[in-house]
């Protein structure tokens, strides 16, 4: 049913993805984007450490790279990461989105578009706005939307602003997120 999850967060991601991610199964077959707000810095030290918590293969995306399945992708920094028509990576430079490059929002819009009712849309930790609008986009395009709850995130505003305009399909604490998934994607 499902054929992508896309995952966005901000201040309180790296944990909050290393706790995702090291408690997916080990055949898990779903490509995982993500967008964590890391400003111009690299990933490498993340997903160096990522990888040696989870089977699945952990990268940064690569312009025009074809999605796979049980891969993570990474948005490298100061790009946008989107997915386009052939099932496939996009990077843009275009003009930050709610003071972000990459941006969360850039990437669930894309992504809603093109997998609508075959996307979970996830949203945890953040200091600002960015993914309301797009975890919205992902439910109106019948994808299935999860928040973290915002009095147990690290930071609440990124999962309260999701909340403040739209009724996500699970609004879960953090531990309950890897399960959830599990259920869904079985």
């Amino acid at each position: 049913m499902y054929k992508a999850i896309v995952i966005g967060t901000s201040f309180g991601g790296l944990e909050a993805l290393t706790a995702i991610i090291k408690n997916l199964p080990e055949n898990f077959s779903l490509p995982i984007l993500v967008v964590l707000h890391i400003g111009e810095h690299k990933n490498d030290s993340f997903i160096t450490a990522l990888n040696k918590r989870t089977n699945l293969h952990v990268k940064e995306a690569d312009e025009k790279e074809k999605i796979q399945t049980g891969t993570i992708y990474f948005a490298p920094p100061n790009y946008h990461l989107l997915v386009d028509e052939q099932s496939s990576i996009a990077l843009s430079s275009d003009p930050k989105i709610n003071h972000s490059r990459p941006s969360i929002d850039a990437l669930f819009e894309s992504a809603a578009w093109h997998y609508k009712n075959q996307l979970i849309g996830i949203l945890l930790t953040g200091l600002n706005q960015d993914g309301a609008l797009g975890i919205k986009e992902i439910q109106a395009c019948g994808g299935t939307t999860i928040v973290e709850n915002p009095e147990t995130a690290i930071a609440s505003i990124m999962p309260a602003s999701a909340i403040r305009i739209m009724q996500p399909d699970f609004q879960l604490v953090l531990n309950d997120i890897p399960s959830k998934i599990r259920e869904l994607t079985q």
